[in-house]
This record gives structure tokens, C-alpha cells and sequence, in this order.
């Protein structure tokens, strides 16, 4: 059976990469996008990309039956998953603490961490079977480091960290490894079009001088979620060039950040 791995939210950006770098290694792989035509889409370029099979779902969050279904349908062509990435999430932008409505709060925790909770069981449930597997959060160096009017956000990646600890422990005895991995800002088409100012947001001044791109995040996806990380559970790689170990950004009187 050959070896296969799960991505969320993988269209595009961080996800496609993600997807790209475990197709590269000659695993087959699963997609999801909230729109059925764009996970197909992505999915045939991946094939026709890599010597792989490749597979994509519509999977809007919410509906416990829709994951059976999906777990049950990659069951059925075969397979039993050997990782899952999950870095699909509800950003969680410009939500005032003193205004943003309590529904709306509750989306982005619901989303980025009950949501997370149940693919990562499901997926369990098959690597269970085979008496080992990976599980990969992809989370965010907010978890530590707070950002204006992005509260819920910030709240459900520090309770990502936790969960993966907690599901480490419960999982580990079934050969199932858990672990985060921590991307700061990152070069994406809002930071490529300096969307709100972001490429001088104080983030980019790292201690390397530079910012992730996707491949970074993707490659720290695959070490977690390959069995070059076989003794590794529990833990977080943070990917951000050195941003969380500054106490505050050195940024220089004249330039822009970043290279």
C-alpha cells in the first residue's frame, strides 16, 4: 500500500506547497478546499505534477457526517492514511474584542479547534490500524504572540498547542505522532501585494532578516510528518526566521523588511 497523507485547505499558497513537497516524496494525497471544483482542480495538477494519485473533497466545516464520509471514501480506494496536515483555518480578521459578535467569535474557535479535533480522530482511527501515523497542526507563532483585534484567532492556536499535547499522550501508545508547527509571517499573495501595509508590519524585521516562504512551511510539514521524525511527539517547530525570540523587532531608520 503505498503511503498517503491528508492536507486541509491545500488550493493554494502553504497548502498546495505542503501537499507538492509530500507528492515529491512519492506519496499520494487528499486535498480539501470548502469548494468541491477547486480541490479537483488542485488535485489534477498535483497528478500532473508528480507520479502520484491525487484526490479532492469539497469539505465545508460543521458536519460530523461529512468527515465519515470522506475517512470512509479514502477507506474505500485502498488506503489507510500515514499522516494528515492540518492547516486549513478560519483566519479571524478585524475581530474587535469590545464588538465582535459572540457567533462570530465561536466560528473561529469551533473551526480552527473542534473542527481540527475531529479530522485528526478520524484520521487516528486508520493510523490506528496500521500501528503508526503523523499528525501535523499548522498553527501559528500568535499561539505566543498576540496581535490587535485577532483575539479568537490567537486564542484557538494557543488551544491547538494544547490539544496536540494532549492528543500525543493519548495517541502515542498506538504509534501516532503529534506535533505543531509554528509559522510566522509568510510570503503570501496579501504580503506579495502589501495588503494594509503588512510588508512593514514589525513581524518582518527578523533576526535572519527575512520571512518564510511556502516551501519553508512545508518542508517543516514533511520532517514532522515522515518518519524522519519518528521519535518526535509533542512538539512544536516554529518557522518564523527567529521572530518569537526577539524581545521587540530592530527595525532599521530607512528600507523595507524582508528580502
Amino acid at each position: 500500500m503505498k503511503q498517503s497523507v491528508l492536507v486541509t485547505g491545500a488550493t493554494n499558497g502553504t497548502g498546495y506547497a505542503i501537499a507538492a513537497r509530500f507528492a515529491r516524496e512519492g506519496y499520494d494525497v487528499f486535498i480539501t478546499s470548502r469548494e468541491q471544483a477547486r480541490a479537483e482542480e488542485a488535485a489534477e495538477r498535483l497528478a500532473a505534477e508528480y507520479p502520484v494519485q491525487a484526490y479532492g473533497y469539497g469539505l465545508e466545516p460543521g458536519s460530523e457526517a461529512r468527515v465519515t464520509d470522506l475517512f470512509e471514501d479514502i477507506r474505500q480506494k485502498g488506503y489507510l492514511l500515514d499522516t494528515i496536515v492540518l492547516n486549513a483555518a478560519n483566519l479571524g480578521i478585524n475581530q474587535d474584542t469590545l464588538t465582535v459578535p459572540f457567533e462570530k467569535f465561536m466560528e473561529v474557535i469551533n473551526t480552527n479547534m473542534g473542527w481540527n479535533f475531529l479530522l485528526a480522530r478520524e484520521a487516528a482511527l486508520q493510523m490506528k490500524q496500521k500501528g503508526k501515523g503523523a499528525v501535523v497542526f499548522i498553527t501559528s507563532n500568535t499561539a505566543y504572540r498576540a496581535i490587535p483585534a485577532r483575539v479568537a484567532y490567537s486564542a484557538s492556536k494557543s488551544g491547538i498547542l494544547g490539544m496536540s499535547r494532549a492528543l500525543a499522550l493519548d495517541l502515542g501508545p498506538y504509534g501516532i505522532r503529534v506535533n505543531c508547527v509554528l509559522p510566522g509571517m509568510i510570503k503570501t499573495d496579501r504580503w506579495l501585494n502589501n495588503y494594509n501595509d503588512c510588508r512593514n508590519a514589525p513581524s518582518n524585521y527578523t533576526p535572519l532578516g527575512d520571512i518564510a516562504e511556502f516551501d519553508d512551511i512545508a518542508n517543516a510539514a514533511w520532517y514532522l510528518g515522515s518518519d524522519q521524525a519518528r521519535n518526535t511527539t509533542g512538539a512544536e517547530l516554529t518557522v518564523d526566521g527567529g521572530n518569537m525570540i526577539q524581545l521587540y523587532p530592530i527595525i532599521p531608520q530607512e528600507g523595507g523588511a524582508g528580502k
